[in-house]
């Protein structure tokens, strides 16, 4: 075949072509992964995923480096998942309001932790959890899960972790632990939703994967939470 295209005279316009082929051949090659479009990944929550990332050793950040995404983090500590006030959802306390319009290929998300605390106090939080997500699985958090795949988006939401140091948070233990447990149940039932529990992936007992305060991740923890969320997204 190649003596058919390739002629065997020096200059022969075959043997042009077939360099000429083989170059574009090498061209497609490394233009690929060199110059592809990487993918984007938005992160809204509290903050869980906000912490580190004026260092970028946040844990999006870290997703983003294993995955070779582009990563925006809009993450805000403190943030409720249902914050109803207009300056709380103008300044990013609610987790809803920090979703916007973009060419996301995923969106990670995580909350629930701090309306459990302002709401009830840590204590008898049964109707906010209900709110967010009720055993039937509907409620604020199933709706705006809709909403997020109505724009064709991939959806992950960062389950919670068993801390150091619960401290303030004590109460909201069993109520958390519920709530991921239906949005589990969720997911499953859900096309394009990703439940993926960060309690996996981050030892309570080995101080070193906490900040000062026993409850954010360390640097340390922070890197395995995101690898962790990176090696289950990419399975």
């Amino acid at each position: 075949m190649l003596n058919e295209v390739l002629p065997t005279g020096r200059g022969g316009a075959g043997r042009y072509l077939w360099r000429m082929r083989y170059l574009i051949l090498v061209l497609c090659v490394l233009w690929t992964p060199a110059f592809a479009e990487q993918p984007r990944i938005l992160a809204i929550g509290d903050s869980i995923l906000a912490w580190h990332k004026w260092t970028g050793r946040d844990i999006p950040s870290v997703v983003g480096d294993i995955l070779g995404a582009r990563v925006e983090n809009d993450a805000v500590a403190g943030a409720r998942f249902s914050n109803t006030s207009a300056l709380g959802r103008a300044t990013g306390f609610d987790v809803r309001a920090q979703f916007r319009q973009g060419a996301w290929d995923m969106v990670l998300v995580n909350g629930g932790a701090n309306d459990m605390l302002a709401d009830c106090n840590c204590g008898d939080c049964a109707p906010v959890l209900d709110g967010l997500l009720a055993a039937d699985l509907t409620g604020e958090v199933a709706e705006f899960v809709a909403q997020l795949r109505v724009t064709g988006t991939q959806v992950v939401w960062m389950g919670y972790y068993a801390s150091a140091r619960s401290g303030q948070f004590a109460g909201c233990r069993p109520y958390l632990v519920t709530l991921d447990a239906r949005l589990a149940e969720l997911a499953a039932a859900t096309p394009g939703l990703t439940f993926i529990d960060s309690e996996d992936a981050i030892d309570p007992d080995d101080r070193s994967n906490f900040a000062f305060d026993g409850i954010h991740p360390s640097a340390q923890g922070a890197r395995r939470i995101g690898t962790y969320l990176a090696q289950s997204v990419a399975r």
